[in-house]
């Protein structure tokens, strides 16, 4: 009998499934993992300690995953259908960019109604339109441009607001059709465009949309009117700012940047009489940046549910941050979680203070009695220092996300040219 062993047929298809069966757990994994990481991230860019470089770090992983899968993409095509089947963002987002790196039209057909199914998965679609080389996505983009779904021309504009890329006449002709016009949310999406292109030359659009009844198309006009320079169209956002809703932070980002210091105390003083409110003051305080409130500030520390946030509010202003000033104290004792481990508890979000650290009101005071003097009352400041266009363009690219975030609207609305940067975007390292 010869040394070397022969493997009869069915064995070798069955040592051929073996070895296809341990490279699908391999691809599922990076599915998994890309997946994963993308969710992560979503949650990263909106976080008060992350920074570029740490983006940058997850982008990376991110990226390990998805040139992975590109190495067998028949194969790892099954299992990414497999995965929309959940119809979940993080594989909506795997899927969508493993399809336009293979440049099969089919595969990117059934991602973009994958992409389609509910709000997560179009931001997650978006997302990937975003992340990928200009070369795949600018034809996808031309084409949902002229295409006649309205779901296609939103996607279209989404994506071009993702890549701060200009959609220059197609943004004119959608603004001009009766029926875009009638889409809520592809309307407002373009007028929004209109405020973070800086688009003067659609001036007329805003003002038309601005006497819409619908909220949500009101707004976007009224935010992006401002964006272009009209001041004193601050006023019709006063409306958004005193009442809890989905746009009071949007209007109380904005607002507070644009009214002079003495009508801004005013109307913070006018929200602050509702006492349900007081989450809203604080942020309100924080982006007006005047030291005058850094003692209220203070004083709210003592209170669990609002001493993150009182001290996230006074380093905008001052620029204090009291990890690196050891001014943090324990975790307080009955201080709610979310989400926690009640298994009766359905909401699982994240907390918006959870990352923030802990504020030890005591040495926090005493180090404000010792640096307050620097500060006039009245005057504006961002992270401890005056507001000028250098400080801004340094803190967009140095700064944690939230503080970019700020520093991006604070750019745009001060007297430079310049489109509101998007400060949620792709690391290019």
């Amino acid at each position: 009998m010869d040394a070397a062993v022969q493997l009869r047929p069915e064995n070798q298809v069955d040592a051929l499934n073996s070895e296809m069966n341990a490279y699908k757990d391999i691809y599922e994994q990076y599915v998994t993992e890309a997946s994963f990481l993308w969710i992560l991230r979503s949650i990263a860019i909106e976080q008060p300690h992350y920074n570029r470089d740490d983006l940058y770090d997850l982008e990376c992983r991110i990226d390990a995953q998805l040139d992975g899968l590109m190495t067998a993409v028949d194969d790892v095509w099954d299992i990414c259908l497999e995965a929309l089947e959940f119809e979940q963002p993080g594989e909506v987002f795997t899927a969508t960019v493993v399809a336009f790196r293979s440049f099969e039209v089919e595969k990117i057909q059934i991602v973009v109604e994958a992409g389609l199914k509910n709000e997560h998965t179009v931001k997650a679609f978006v997302s990937a339109l975003g992340w990928l080389p200009a070369s795949l996505a600018h034809p996808w983009i031309k084409k949902f441009f002229t295409s006649k779904d309205l779901n296609h021309k939103y996607l279209a504009l989404a994506a071009c607001g993702v890549r701060r890329e200009n959609p220059a006449e197609h943004l004119n002709r959608m603004l001009e059709r009766e029926d875009c016009r009638e889409n809520e949310r592809l309307y407002a999406r373009a007028l929004r465009l209109i405020g973070e292109f800086r688009r003067q030359d659609l001036s007329q659009a805003l003002s038309q949309a601005m006497a819409s009844d619908n909220s949500e198309i009101k707004f976007w006009a009224i935010w992006s009117t401002i964006l272009l320079g009209n001041r004193a169209a601050v006023k019709n956002l006063e409306p958004y700012v005193l009442k809890p809703g989905a746009h009071q932070y949007d209007a109380i980002n904005i607002v507070f940047r644009v009214l002079s210091v003495e009508q801004a105390r005013e109307l913070i003083s006018r929200l602050a009489e509702d006492k349900s409110q007081t989450r809203a003051v604080v942020k309100a305080t924080g982006v007006l940046g005047d030291p005058h409130a850094v003692n209220w500030l203070i004083s709210n520390m003592q209170d669990p549910e609002l001493a993150r946030i009182c001290a996230e509010a006074m380093c905008f202003i001052t620029g204090i941050d009291i990890e690196q000033y050891q001014l943090t104290d324990e975790n307080p004792a009955g201080a709610v979680q979310q989400p926690d481990d009640d298994a009766a508890n359905d909401d699982v979000s994240l907390d918006e203070d959870e990352n923030l650290p802990w504020p030890d009101a005591e040495k926090v005071s005493r180090v404000w009695m010792n640096l307050g003097m620097n500060f006039i009352a009245g005057n504006r400041y961002f992270l401890g220092r005056a507001i000028t266009p250098e400080l801004l363009k340094e803190k967009i690219h140095s700064a944690f996300q939230r503080q970019r975030h700020a520093a991006a609207m604070e750019l745009a609305l001060s007297n430079t040219p310049t489109p509101l940067q998007n400060t949620r975007a792709r690391s290019k390292g």
